[in-house]
């Protein structure tokens, strides 16, 4: 049985090694057919991105020949080799890690990885060719393409960018005034691609970029002419992440019983699924790392791990909230309503950003697709619907949603999450979450009631509860036709957990005599609801009735 790759992202280990490989080698033929050479291919963090370019740079590698059978005879592209193979000198870059705490260090940085990158070339190739790593990164590479023109005529680079807007997007998130001093005319990183570009016309035969957003393009490239932008294409949808075809086929393969699948899956799918990159892709994708994180722990101590999201890379979705302060106002708040609530945003997906222009609502929802944050859930009159893709990001968008409504009261509203869990998981009660929201609708009451209707208190709600780990939470959850408000059901039903379901009423000021009349109408929703035949299903479920009236909350356990 092979091992399973998480946290490998070099191909050549991976297969001498004996890790398990999700075939993804077809890309490199389709790429290798499309008329335009230099390509740009934009994903989420943590999708594979980094392991596909090893792919790339082991099977164009002149100083692989001798290994290409060993390193690709399982798959696709063993079978189906190119014209290429094996054709040409490999310069990579990795511009991930780079220290951004200022200009200096992040421009020292870059230089860095330039020098660095370079440095690993000539070495591998043999090159007669100094580096002076006090020169400026594009006057180094300018001379490397000089040298090579003139010691190889005869022979192509392919150049490699890993993560190319890595610490730009650092830059833009914590200080867009010096990502636009980098990025300007004058700036030394636009400088080094313009160097890059006027490779090209020489010895520079191929490009490949990866990154996550395109937020530097109009910046760094406006002289660069990246040929295509593969991101949205839909013969390259599923290029990156996996299918639930590779994902079932990884699981048999790991010696997962189909009746293992059967119950590990659901989850898998709740929380790591629902990736569309393209308007017309055939389907949607799972975050390859996620899985492997969530496999490794499962497949070692034969349960479901308590932490569903991965802590190597929690931080990274932690940016959401720097990415939406570039937004500021109603707009921003009106988005994250809509995305949390499961209205969704139709949007024009905006391919390149100009960071000197200002960032508007487009700008911001195009940049949640990017980061994964948001994705493509359908087309609506040739626009797309975009939507968030699964649980794990609900749990980050609810978290700030909390944030922001706490900003906006002015008051510090801290969570205790395990006393909130443990009530429900043990105890089958809501006290604790009746009592939080209680505190955010009493300081809302003393702003306004504009915003306020029976929608927008399930709002606050179902994001409280969307940071319990043990539970799946369903909003308006179809059953049998009917749509109970928030649901929530015990990931793992063999430990005996309480289930919970909640029926919402609002009433105005004026209307508090009315009470007993929406208490009533709630009663008689909620018992039909939990008589459907899924709902009996779920064992220990406590159902709730809660009328809000302004901010008071009048709350009554329906016993079964």
């Amino acid at each position: 049985m092979k091992k399973l790759p998480y946290g490998i992202s070099n191909y050549q280990e991976l297969i001498e090694d004996n890790y398990y490989y999700v075939d993804k080698t077809k890309y490199i033929e389709k790429l290798e057919n499309l008329a335009e050479k230099r390509i740009m291919f934009l994903r989420p963090r943590k999708f594979g991105k980094t392991l596909f370019t090893s792919v790339l740079e082991n099977y164009y590698d002149v100083k692989k020949t001798d290994k290409f059978d060993e390193l690709y005879k399982d798959t696709y592209i063993g079978k189906n080799p190119t014209n290429l193979k094996n054709s040409y000198h490999i310069l990579r870059f990795n511009f991930s890690g780079i220290d951004t705490t200022n200009t200096e260090t992040t421009i020292k940085g870059f230089k860095r990885e330039v020098a660095s990158s370079i440095k690993v070339f000539v070495e591998k190739y043999g090159m007669d060719f100094y580096i002076n790593e006090e020169d400026e990164a594009e006057n180094i590479l300018d001379n490397l393409i000089k040298a090579f023109g003139i010691q190889r005529s005869k022979e192509k680079i392919y150049v490699i960018i890993d993560e190319y807007d890595h610490f730009a997007n650092e830059l833009l998130g914590f200080n867009p005034n010096q990502f636009k001093d980098l990025v300007s005319k004058n700036g030394k990183v636009r400088k080094w691609y313009e160097i890059l570009k006027k490779g090209t016309e020489s010895v520079v035969d191929r490009i490949f970029i990866t990154g996550v957003a395109p937020i530097t393009l109009d910046s760094l490239t406006s002289g660069f002419n990246i040929g295509l932008d593969m991101t949205q294409d839909r013969d390259f949808n599923e290029m990156m992440g996996f299918t639930e075809e590779e994902l079932r086929k990884l699981m048999k393969e790991q010696n997962i019983s189909k009746e293992e699948q059967e119950e590990i899956l659901p989850i898998m799918k709740e929380n790591y699924d629902g990736y569309r990159f393209s308007l017309k892709g055939k389907e949607k994708m799972y975050n390859s790392n996620m899985c492997l994180y969530f496999l490794n722990s499962y497949i070692r101590f034969k349960e479901i791990p308590n932490q569903l999201i991965d802590v190597n890379i929690a931080s990274d979705y932690s940016k959401l909230g720097k990415m939406l302060d570039l937004c500021k106002g109603e707009n921003r708040a009106e988005i994250i309503e809509k995305t949390v609530s499961g209205e969704g945003i139709l949007a024009d997906i905006v391919e390149k950003f100009n960071p000197a222009m200002e960032f508007t609502e487009r700008e911001l929802v195009s940049m949640l697709y990017y980061l994964g944050y948001l994705t493509i859930e359908d087309e609506v009159a040739g626009y797309s619907k975009l939507n968030i893709p699964n649980k794990v990001m609900k749990e980050i968008y609810s978290q700030y949603f909390l944030k922001i409504l706490g900003e906006e009261i002015n008051v510090d509203i801290e969570e205790n999450y395990a006393e909130i869990t443990k009530e429900i998981a043990l105890e089958g009660k809501i006290d604790k979450i009746v009592e939080l929201l209680q505190k955010y609708l009493k300081n809302l009451s003393n702003r306004d009631y504009q915003r306020f209707d029976e929608k927008y208190v399930k709002l606050i709600f179902y994001c409280i509860v969307m940071n319990l780990k043990i539970y799946s939470v369903k909003s308006e959850l179809e059953v049998e036709r009917e749509y109970p408000d928030i649901v929530l059901i015990p990931r793992d039903r063999s430990k005996g957990y309480n289930a919970i379901m909640v029926e919402f009423k609002y009433l105005k000021k004026s209307e508090e005599g009315k009470i007993e009349e929406k208490q009533k109408e709630a009663k008689e929703q909620i018992e039909r609801y939990a008589n459907t035949e899924e709902m009996k299903d779920i064992e220990k479920m406590n159902k709730y009735t809660i009328v809000v009236v302004n901010d008071k909350l009048y709350v009554e356990k329906i016993k079964s």
